[in-house]
């Protein structure tokens, strides 16, 4: 009881930073600085059929989410999906990928007030939070209205998991009151129930069956035709920081007509990206641009959205950024579902597993520093057989981990009360 009046009492004191911190993000995404009255349980739309919500706090959990959010629309057709999102990165995506099928909105902050008016509003028979989304009074809200929620493909790595023990009473609450637990992984399942986590199963990771939309596909390959017959080094998902170190290994690959296609993680950062780029005196593009590529262009900015799977068909090779500094990593699995052969620094402790199984299948090599992404770099594009072989174990190691979606779909079937 001292934890959740703690809590509270934090959250209120909170409540002016919320709005600054809006105001704030807005000035760089102003999509922070629109639909601000959801964030707080006020919603223009009410359902008019029985309602699944599943929550995906950004773009990463968001893309996760697809084939589990395609099977519950097949598996039940009389129902509505509510997906609500916490970032506008996270709302674009979902309405790039579900704004025909389902209702997205905001999630509202934890204030138990804005918690019950969210619940109030669309009464949802189930509810799906992805990964490590947990919410202590929306958890608590749930129970005492018998929602039943499921944690679906939940990760947490050690480093979470001992942020968690700090609250260890609030946390250990929460994840009791879950109605059910889906891991990736046998670690995250021991991890969870180390904390407190009761009915957990592993169900293995739902981004293996996200399925390459067929587009993107054709978009690749459109890009590799404007490109040429130069090799292609992909700098995927790089956070603050890594640009530097990227370009620093560029300076040291001799690969002759090398050219790095660099996408930023977060759109908020592609202007920042091109002034470095300028600051370097490389000669560059911008994808927005849409245009040729001059002769002379040594770097591809990818400032866009949503063409991530498009940027792994154009390349020959992919580093997979946020593992070169400790960010913890990203998601490596669809670069391997298009069959590129990976790069990735020594912190991926956010796909620990993943990164894990990549490296024993001969899909991925592991570098510790700019001087070894270098050489690697430099000898994998000059090895076309060694890229090859890569490649198809990136595809092998990618099919032969599907099925989490099934998996996770008998899970709500169980959860979901009778009519």
């Amino acid at each position: 009881m001292i934890w959740r009046l703690g809590y509270r009492l934090l959250l209120w004191l909170l409540f002016p930073w919320a709005l600054v911190h809006l105001w704030w993000r807005g000035r760089r995404q102003p999509g922070y600085r629109e639909h601000i009255a959801e964030r707080f349980g006020w919603y223009p739309t009410t359902p008019t059929r029985p309602v699944l919500w599943l929550h995906a706090v950004s773009v990463g959990e968001t893309r996760a989410a697809e084939p589990l959010v395609r099977a519950l629309a097949a598996h039940y057709p009389g129902h509505e999906l509510l997906l609500t999102q916490m970032t506008p990165t996270g709302r674009e995506a979902a309405q790039q990928l579900f704004g025909d099928t389902a209702t997205i909105v905001y999630l509202p902050y934890d204030y138990p007030a804005a918690v019950a008016r969210f619940l109030t509003q669309f009464r949802p028979r189930l509810g799906i939070l992805m990964e490590t989304e947990i919410w202590f009074n929306l958890v608590e809200a749930c129970a005492r209205q018998g929602v039943p929620l499921l944690l679906a493909n939940a990760r947490l790595s050690e480093k979470s998991a001992r942020g968690y023990e700090l609250v260890a009473p609030l946390t250990r609450a929460a994840l009791a009151r879950l109605a059910a637990v889906s891991a990736q992984t046998h670690e995250d399942a021991a991890r969870l129930e180390r904390l407190g986590a009761l009915a957990v199963e592993v169900t293995g990771n739902l981004k293996f069956d996200v399925t390459v939309a067929p587009q993107l596909l054709a978009l690749g390959a459109e890009l590799k035709r404007r490109i040429g017959r130069r090799p292609v080094l992909l700098a995927a998902s790089t956070r603050e920081g890594e640009e530097e170190l990227v370009l620093d290994a560029l300076a040291q690959i001799r690969v002759e007509g090398l050219l790095l296609l660099l996408v930023p993680r977060h759109p908020q950062r592609f202007d920042e990206v091109a002034a470095l780029l300028e600051e370097r005196r490389l000669a560059y593009a911008r994808r927005s641009d849409d245009g040729a590529l001059p002769q002379d262009c040594r770097v591809l900015l990818g400032d866009s959205m949503g063409e991530m799977a498009a940027y792994y068909a154009a390349c020959d090779l992919a580093f997979i950024g946020g593992g070169l500094l400790p960010y913890g990593g990203h998601n490596l699995i669809e670069a391997c579902a298009v069959g590129r052969p990976l790069l990735f620094g020594p912190y991926m402790y956010n796909f620990a597993e993943a990164s894990r199984l990549a490296l024993e299948a001969g899909a991925a090599v592991e570098v510790a520093d700019v001087a070894m992404l270098a050489e690697r770099a430099r000898e994998l594009l000059g090895d076309p057989a060694a890229l090859a072989r890569m490649s198809q174990a990136a595809l092998s190691f990618s099919r032969a981990h599907q099925g989490a979606t099934a998996r996770n779909l008998a899970m709500c079937e169980r959860l979901l009360p009778p009519k």
